[in-house]
């Protein structure tokens, strides 16, 4: 693994928050951009009387449009620069955004897919990179758990912006597009401070999904867990035999665990020595939370509380796996993984339902807590097998 050269300065132990705002406004305008367009669109094409299966096909593109982004981000930014690439990237989102609007026929918004959420995977990617190699490395979990919680913030916002906007006109559109605009100003004003990237990675893209794997599966866990559980919950909670209100209610508290333990995960991260062990105490508290749902099945107050800390320790593993990241890559190479990372995180969006929506199909209404606890199980492992076998903490 690369080490910054002998003659590189000691880093700095202060928060440089010109490059913090740059990166922050970047992933607001991601979790708005993603939380506000999946709902809008969706609804738009069952209104057009669009099938079922062809909206999820076209919904499908977000995550290999993402998987497909993700491999070729850092060598983008080696050739033009990380702020250069955000802002293009920023320009091709928001044009995209605005082209669901003008543009009515269906089979063309496969390729605004692949556009639009190519361009918000380039910013994801190359946001996390920049804050990742400026943060001090003393505090870098506790700038990474703001970075988190604001991407979690965003995330919720985007479908409360949505009930207010509605899906009618080009409102919802051009108030997405806008916000995407608007992030381009830090970015540009910190652009003299953004990461330079004058070495290529040393290994091919994919070599670094397994270069940290630690982290990578946590990210795939966290994304196949994450999208899995939300577009599955609703249907399991009313199966259980709550209301959808109530159901719904369970997943706020889901959201509120993701947002509210972020900052403390991350600062705690800060004080461990080797971050491998909180990411595998956060796996057991998740598989120990899945394994407990059938058991709670009836009891909306306790399976409250669970999900109250099931959903912090969900969402700790991409803050607390983006760090142990940024731990232990530099330069060219960290850019590298963190295209690989939120590679990872893709894949696990696009399994995730399908594995969860499977074991339901097969094992009934507790397929679904069986087959979250069987994510978990296969990262536990994984996780104590790095840990007791590969002691230089990758």
């Amino acid at each position: 693994m690369k080490q910054p050269p002998s003659g590189t300065p000691a880093p700095v132990e202060e928060i440089h928050w010109p490059s913090l705002i740059a990166a922050i406004a970047s992933i607001t305008a991601v979790g708005i951009a993603i939380g506000l367009g999946l709902p809008l669109l969706s609804i738009i094409m069952e209104k057009r009387g669009i099938s079922s299966t062809l909206i999820g096909l076209n919904s499908a593109m977000a995550g290999l449009a993402s998987m497909a982004a993700a491999a070729v981000t850092a060598k983008t930014a080696h050739n033009y620069g990380v702020a250069n690439t955000m802002l293009l990237a920023i320009l091709f989102a928001a044009i995209s955004a605005l082209g669901f609007y003008y543009i009515e026929n269906f089979w063309l918004w496969f390729p605004l897919r692949v556009v639009f959420h190519g361009a918000i995977t380039v910013l994801f990617v190359l946001s996390e990179f920049w804050i990742n190699a400026t943060a001090p490395p003393s505090r870098r979990g506790l700038v990474l758990g703001i970075y988190g919680t604001i991407l979690s913030l965003g995330f919720a916002a985007g479908p409360l912006l949505f009930s207010i906007l509605g899906s009618e006109g080009i409102l919802p559109f051009a108030f997405g597009a806008c916000v995407i605009l608007l992030s381009a100003i830090p970015i540009f004003l910190a652009r003299n401070e953004s990461p330079v990237l004058d070495e290529k990675p040393e290994l091919h893209f994919m070599r670094y999904v397994f270069l940290v794997p630690t982290a990578t599966a946590a990210v795939f866990i966290f994304g196949a867990v994450e999208s899995g559980g939300l577009s599955l919950f609703p249907i399991y909670g009313t199966r259980t035999g709550f209301t959808e209100s109530q159901a719904a209610l369970l997943l706020t508290v889901m959201g509120i665990g993701n947002v509210i333990f972020q900052i403390p995960l991350g600062m705690l991260s800060d004080h461990m020595k080797d971050r491998r062990n909180l990411l595998a105490m956060m796996t057991v508290v998740g598989l120990a939370g899945a394994l407990c749902l059938p058991l709670l099945q009836g009891n909306w107050w306790l399976m409250a509380v669970v999900l109250l800390f099931w959903g912090g320790s969900v969402s700790g593993l991409y803050t607390v796996g983006l760090s142990h990241l940024g731990s232990r890559l530099h330069g060219a190479d960290l850019a590298a993984a963190n295209a690989a990372f939120i590679f990872s995180y893709a894949v696990g969006t696009v399994a995730g339902p399908q594995a969860i929506g499977a074991a339901m199909d097969i094992a009934g209404n507790d397929g679904f807590a069986w087959s979250i606890a069987a994510f978990f199980g296969l990262y536990v492992i994984l996780s104590v097998a790095r840990i007791v076998f590969n002691p230089k903490r990758t």
